[in-house]
Parts: C-alpha cells; sequence; structure tokens
C-alpha cells in the first residue's frame, strides 16, 4: 500500500504543476507540436516540414495526438513517472532496494522544480532522461545489445545521444559490437522511415547541416568562462544533490562514475549555449549517485540533507501559482501576444486558409488551429538568422541557403496569411524587407502587440 501511495505521489505531484500551465503553449513545445499536426495531416517530416530536430522527437507528440490543454500536460506528469521509474530501476541494479526510492523522488522532484523547462515542454534534452537512465543501467545490467537500442533512441531524439552511447560503453566496452548493433537499430529504422518518404537528404541538411552551424555560430564569447559559471550556478541550485554525491564518493571507488560525469558535462557544453535545458544530461549520473550518497547517511541526516530541496521548490514553486492565476508573467508576454493573434486569425480566416508564421512563434499553429502554408514553421530557414537572436540582431548565419529557401517559396503556392511576428521587434527582418517579392501580393489586416498580420490579395 505504502509503494503505490509513493508513485501515486511522484505522478500526482508533476501532474498538479503541469494543470498550472493546462492553457499555455510554450515556444519549445509549439515547434513540436506544429510539425506533429503537418504530420497527421499527411506531410512527410523533413520533404515536406523544415525542421530541424532529429525524427523522434516530434513523432512523440503523436503519441496523444499533437493535442494541447490538459491532455499535454497529463503526458507531460506520464513521461515524469516514466523517468521516476527509469530511475528507480537503475539504482536498483547498481546498488539495491534502499537507493530506488530515493532515485524515484529525486527525479520526479527535479523535473518538477529543476528549471522552468522542466514543466514548460518536452524538448530532445529531457526526453533522454529516461533513455539516459534505462541504457546505462541495462549496460550495467549486462544486456548490451538493449542499452545501444536505448542509446540509439536517445539519439533519434537528440544528437547528443551519442554521449549515452559512450557512457553505455564504460561498462560494455567489451561488447563494443553488441553495443552498436543496439544502436544501430532504433537508427535504422528511422533512416527507412525516412528513405521512403524521401527525405534523407533533407534530413541531413536540416539537422546535421544546419545544427553543426548553429552549434559553431554560438553567440557567448568566452564559452568555457561561462560554461564553468553557469555549471557552478547550476550545482548550488543543486545542492541537494551535491550532498548526496560528496557522500557517495567515499563509498564508490568505480572510476566508471567519474567517467560517466565528465560525459554528461560534455553533453552540457555541445552546442556551446547552456541553456538549462542542456543541463538535463547532467541530472542521471547525480541523481544516482546522490540517491546512493542519501542510503548510506544515517535517516536523521538525509533528511536535514534533503532540506537542501527547499532552494529549488521556493524558486521555483510559487511560479506555478502564479500562472494558474494569470498573473503577469515575463516569459509569458510574447505568448499572450501570440494567443491575441490566434483569436484574430480564428475570427478572420475561413475554410481552407493556410498560414506562414514569420519569426520563431510557432505556437501560433496549434492555437490559430490554421495548417501550414508553406513547408516552414518559422523564418529562420528563410531569414537565415537564427532564432537565439533574431529578436536583436540580423547577422545571418546561413545567407546562401536562406536565399535558395526564398527563390523556392517564391515558386511555391502562397499562403493565405503570413503573421509576421518578428519585424515589430526587429524591423531589419521584417518580412517586408526581407521578402518585397513575395508581400507585393499581400495587404496588412491587423496590427498587434507584436505581429503584423497580412492577408493575400
Amino acid at each position: 500500500m505504502r509503494k503505490r501511495a509513493f508513485w501515486l505521489g511522484l505522478f500526482l505531484l508533476p501532474l498538479a504543476a503541469r494543470l498550472c500551465h493546462w492553457n499555455v503553449i510554450w515556444v519549445e513545445e509549439g515547434y513540436p507540436l506544429a510539425a506533429a499536426r503537418e504530420m497527421l495531416r499527411g506531410k512527410a517530416l523533413y520533404r515536406d516540414i523544415w525542421f530541424d530536430k532529429p525524427p523522434l522527437f516530434p513523432a512523440a507528440y503523436l503519441l496523444w495526438g499533437a493535442q494541447t490543454g490538459v491532455l499535454l500536460r497529463v503526458a507531460g506528469a506520464a513521461f515524469s513517472l516514466l523517468a521516476a521509474w527509469c530511475a528507480a530501476r537503475t539504482a536498483r541494479r547498481f546498488w539495491g532496494e534502499d537507493e530506488a526510492p530515493w532515485a524515484a523522488a529525486l527525479t520526479a522532484f527535479f523535473l518538477t522544480f529543476d528549471t522552468p523547462a522542466a514543466v514548460m515542454a518536452l524538448t530532445p534534452d529531457l526526453l533522454t532522461v529516461p533513455l539516459h537512465f534505462a541504457a546505462v543501467g541495462l549496460a550495467a545490467g549486462g544486456l548490451p545489445l538493449w542499452a545501444g537500442v536505448c542509446a540509439g533512441l536517445a539519439f533519434c531524439i537528440n544528437v547528443k545521444g551519442l554521449v549515452i552511447l559512450a557512457a553505455c560503453l564504460l561498462w560494455q566496452w567489451r561488447k563494443l559490437p553488441l553495443v552498436t548493433a543496439g544502436f544501430l537499430m532504433p537508427v535504422a529504422v528511422c533512416a527507412a522511415w525516412l528513405a521512403m518518404t524521401g527525405a534523407l537528404g533533407d534530413f541531413w541538411q536540416q539537422v546535421w547541416v544546419w545544427g553543426a552551424a548553429y552549434s559553431r555560430d554560438t553567440m557567448i564569447t568566452y564559452p568555457w568562462f561561462v560554461f564553468a559559471r553557469r555549471t557552478a550556478n547550476w550545482t548550488g541550485f543543486h545542492a541537494a544533490l551535491l550532498a548526496g554525491v560528496l557522500v557517495a564518493s567515499w563509498k564508490e571507488e568505480d572510476w566508471r562514475w567519474a567517467a560517466w560525469l565528465v560525459l554528461s558535462l560534455a553533453g552540457v557544453f555541445l552546442g556551446m549555449r547552456f541553456f538549462p535545458r542542456y543541463y538535463f544530461h547532467l541530472l542521471p549520473v547525480m541523481v544516482l549517485l546522490a540517491a546512493r550518497g542519501f542510503s548510506l547517511l544515517p535517516k536523521k541526516w538525509a533528511a536535514v540533507a534533503a532540506l537542501l530541496l527547499v532552494i529549488p521548490l521556493v524558486r521555483f514553486g510559487p511560479r506555478y501559482v502564479s500562472v494558474a492565476r494569470g498573473e503577469p508573467f515575463l516569459d509569458l508576454a510574447m505568448f499572450e501576444s501570440s494567443r491575441e493573434a490566434a483569436d484574430a486569425l480564428r475570427k478572420d480566416a475561413k475554410p481552407g486558409d493556410t498560414l506562414l508564421v514569420w519569426g520563431y512563434r510557432p505556437e501560433l499553429f496549434p492555437l490559430s488551429g490554421l495548417p501550414a502554408g508553406t513547408r516552414y514553421l518559422d523564418s529562420q530557414p528563410l531569414s537565415g538568422v537564427i532564432a537565439d537572436r533574431h529578436l536583436l540582431d540580423s547577422k545571418a548565419t546561413f545567407p546562401e541557403l536562406a536565399k535558395r529557401n526564398r527563390e523556392a517559396l517564391l515558386a511555391a503556392p502562397r499562403p493565405v496569411w503570413i503573421a509576421d511576428g518578428l519585424g515589430p521587434y526587429n524591423p531589419r527582418l521584417d518580412v517586408r524587407v526581407v521578402m518585397p517579392e513575395m508581400m507585393s501580393a499581400y495587404t496588412l489586416a491587423a496590427e498587434l502587440p507584436g505581429y503584423r498580420l497580412f492577408r493575400r490579395q
């Protein structure tokens, strides 16, 4: 009975937090939602939908029909429970029953109060967390083939799945062929799927070529310094995990734990942006070591160390309440403007109308319900300016590729509506400036905070 109550609590806590956001679509989930909805309309990913992330990321949203609202938040809570279960199974494999509940509880807690991204969206970095736990646990349990399968699935969600593969090899390097075979199985299935839809070439261009250039063109001048500072901040914020890790380090003499920690830090460093969501790659190894440390402490001292969890609880707990009450929240300012633009589109659009969103505002697609009128879900492939800077800067990372994409767009059927959610913030990237030839066929239908809506004449 107590065990059932424990696991029910691990589901209800994330569910309650996520339901505070049931009527919000965060931009990080708007992107895969828009892609998944286009896939449900019969379009092929990469061939008909420009998408710069691996294929299982938007495919995950198909599991609940790419629906928003309560269903999306229940899916997020179920995902958190799955990650907690994988953490418990892995901790049990390494040590025993005492560590398992600690690992599950810490995982559920930090997938709720770790960063705002923990509740905002199922991003590639977050989606790999249960697979990370499972892959290393299976490797340590002597199941190299299945460990490789989990790493391969992670790779089909996030290219940093290669880091998980390397972590598996720490325990199964003698079984390299089996681990590699398992890794290649889901990769081959995804490749066959893309080949059948004629999307392999587009996949290479959008995910690998685009992704490599995105990683190189970082806006951070001194990445090592920023990495050290943000990692120190993350460690301080996760003082409860650090306390458990320090205790475990006295007992765990296996060098592979230190190597796994270094690999996880490499996963954070790749991409050289150091966004909070990147640190989800560090969470599995830290949670497992912390669970070991807490189980080694006397119960009184473990309870004292657990009080450090108050730091993230106080930091993010009140935010859920304020969002649920509809109080003004800076992070939701652009979403509110998207919701207003979606209301205007739903009011004036006719059946069969299509939409092009200019800027990185993909949440407008599920909010408005309008299908994409082009293969582009945002303006990055058309302006060449990546979204981490295009509100303030107009430096193009992909000028030649963007030029080819604009030429292709001019030769294709035009969308009925163009929603410019970038021009009001950065006039240099106004859609009328970047694509004057196309905009000659459109008239301004509405001007709203953060948006200009154009309709085809």
